[in-house]
């Protein structure tokens, strides 16, 4: 007998066409509907009930009630994480969406990956934070250095507050339009926080693209340069 874990189970769960399209709208860290998951997979609200049940009892999300309505969301950052090296691999094998849309640049230029920033932008501030010492890559593991605490403190940011969950501080996220590294982890969740809340970007209705302002560009590599 085989022990251990079973991945078959997940497997097939993530692999349904409309359940995967569900999980990839949760992917966007915002709690949804049964009838906007129903929209997202293209299905009836009965068949994504049952799809919903399968995916609760399976762990992969969790349910929320809030008034009238109940909600959807991931259950976890481990599952936000699956989710993304799945999409990094599905890139990299060429298994792509058939009919790219008018969305797909926005998509790759800055993104929400759950919680953090992805995208290109989400590269380029991993790589600021890394040529000017603020964060320490080796191998597998990120380090946030003493001139990163300084910088994170500057923007408003308690690395104490941070540290101590179950969450690593920092966690290079493999990006899957731009194959390299973006900063997850209670650290990037952080800092796409204090950016939305300084009004530099807001996410755009329906979508996981993160829109930047004019200003609110200028000001991000600023801080970045600084």
């Amino acid at each position: 007998m085989k022990e251990g874990p079973s991945i078959a189970p997940i497997a097939a769960l993530a692999g349904d066409p409309a359940r995967a399209n569900m999980l990839a709208a949760l992917l966007s860290g915002a709690a949804l509907t049964a009838s906007e998951l129903a929209n997202e997979a293209g299905i009836t609200a009965q068949t994504a009930s049952a799809h919903l049940a399968k995916l609760e009892d399976g762990g992969l999300i969790a349910g929320i009630r809030q008034g009238r309505h109940r909600y959807f969301r991931l259950a976890g950052n481990d599952v936000a994480e699956m989710l993304e090296t799945m999409a990094n691999v599905a890139a990299r094998t060429g298994h792509m969406r058939a009919r790219p849309g008018p969305s797909d640049p926005a998509m790759r230029r800055a993104r929400v990956c759950y919680d953090h920033l992805a995208g290109e932008m989400g590269v380029e501030m991993f790589d600021a934070l890394s040529r000017k010492g603020r964060i320490a890559v080796r191998g597998d593991e990120v380090r946030l250095t003493r001139k990163g605490d300084d910088f994170v403190r500057s923007f408003g940011i308690d690395p104490n507050a941070l540290s101590g969950g179950r969450r690593p501080l920092c966690k290079g996220c493999l990006d899957w339009s731009q194959r390299r590294l973006h900063l997850a982890g209670a650290l990037g969740a952080a800092l796409l926080d204090r950016i939305t809340a300084q009004k530099w970007a807001v996410r755009a209705k329906g979508s996981r693209v993160l829109l930047f302002s004019k200003s609110g560009e200028a000001k991000f590599r600023a801080l970045l340069a600084r």
